[in-house]
């Protein structure tokens, strides 16, 4: 390996820019991007215009031709959904670790492939899940991994999103790009952080979705039982006002946390006082945790796993609203 990680991106869009961002100033040290890949020449030319560093990385409209002729250890993959199960099994092939945007992949069979992909090939592969480095959503995680609440017994979350109209006639809104809508899109947070910061498994669940005059679905609810009985709700709303809202909420045997981003969290246990908690920036992001791991320095934050486990409540998800029935996620 060179002094840095060299690291190539494949699609070089808006969420790439953030992503460039993020690993040449918080990891700067540790990597560095060599080349830039995607089919718009818009894409990468906006990408070089926001980071002028990178005015001299060449650049490939086909991430096969970058793969094959620039020298690298790694690769961001950051290109619409449907494009992510193969550039995942082109770049494991090579021998690359991957950093993969949300989601992994859109159904479970293809989450599946590039898990099996990994473990044949023995490289990283991780998602870029970023709320698995908020401080309040790691504290969630904690208070019930050690039990502080108890038992959990009902999980309530919900995302409300100008996202119908602020990505119409975007490929987002394209099912054959996208593969789904907003659950599939920014709900895929929200669902990682329902199953994630729990660690419960959903047994089933029944789904009502709403597409408006949209391909995709734009507002979702999903009611949950999970296998150890507890029960849930995940609400996706993407035909919101100007904005963004999320709202977290554990109830367990001992206690409650809520989030919400307006206001904060606050936690209260039985029978005493309400605790309103404060939070600092993150000290750490997925490109700089993918890095780390590379290094043998930490271990990934978000193994694909939690892609296929979101995989598996998604999918189950469009089926029942397809349906007007609960599925069992064992189908899936």
């Amino acid at each position: 390996m060179a002094d840095k990680i060299r690291v190539g991106f494949i699609g070089s869009g808006g969420i790439a820019v953030h992503h460039a961002i993020q690993l040449l100033t918080t990891a700067g040290d540790l990597g560095e991007i060599v080349a830039l890949a995607d089919p718009s020449e818009q894409s990468l030319a906006h990408m070089k215009e926001k980071r002028p560093d990178l005015a001299n990385v060449p650049t490939f409209s086909d991430h096969r031709q970058m793969l094959a002729q620039v020298p690298m250890d790694a690769v961001e993959i950051h290109s619409p959904h449907n494009a992510h199960t193969q550039q995942i099994l082109d770049s494991l092939d090579k021998g690359l670790h991957v950093l993969c945007e949300k989601p992994l992949s859109s159904t479970v069979a293809d989450s599946r492939r590039v898990i099996a992909k990994r473990d044949e090939t023995g490289k990283i592969l991780m998602v870029s899940y970023q709320r698995h480095f908020q401080p309040m959503y790691r504290y969630i995680r904690e208070q019930i991994q050690t039990g502080a609440l108890g038992e959990v017994q009902t999980v309530v979350v919900m995302m409300a999103q100008e996202w119908l109209r602020a990505t119409r006639g975007a490929w987002r809104q394209d099912p054959a790009l996208s593969l789904g809508g907003q659950l599939n899109d920014s709900g895929s947070h929200l669902v990682d952080m329902f199953l994630w910061t729990t660690g419960l498994q959903a047994k089933k669940v029944y789904a009502e979705i709403n597409n408006f005059d949209a391909k995709v679905d734009i507002d979702s609810t999903l009611t949950v039982r999970f296998t150890n009985g507890a029960i849930g709700n995940v609400t996706v709303l993407g035909n919101a006002p100007q904005g963004f809202w999320e709202l977290f909420g554990v109830w367990g045997s001992k206690g409650s946390i809520i989030y919400d981003m307006l206001h904060g969290l606050r936690q209260q246990m039985f029978d005493q006082p309400e605790q309103n908690l404060e939070f600092p920036k993150p000290d750490n992001n997925a490109d700089l945790n993918f890095l780390r791991a590379i290094l043998g320095q930490e271990e990934i934050q978000v193994p694909p796993e939690c892609g296929l486990r979101v995989s598996e409540l998604t999918e189950a998800a469009w089926r029942s609203a397809a349906q007007g029935r609960a599925i069992e996620v064992s189908e899936m």
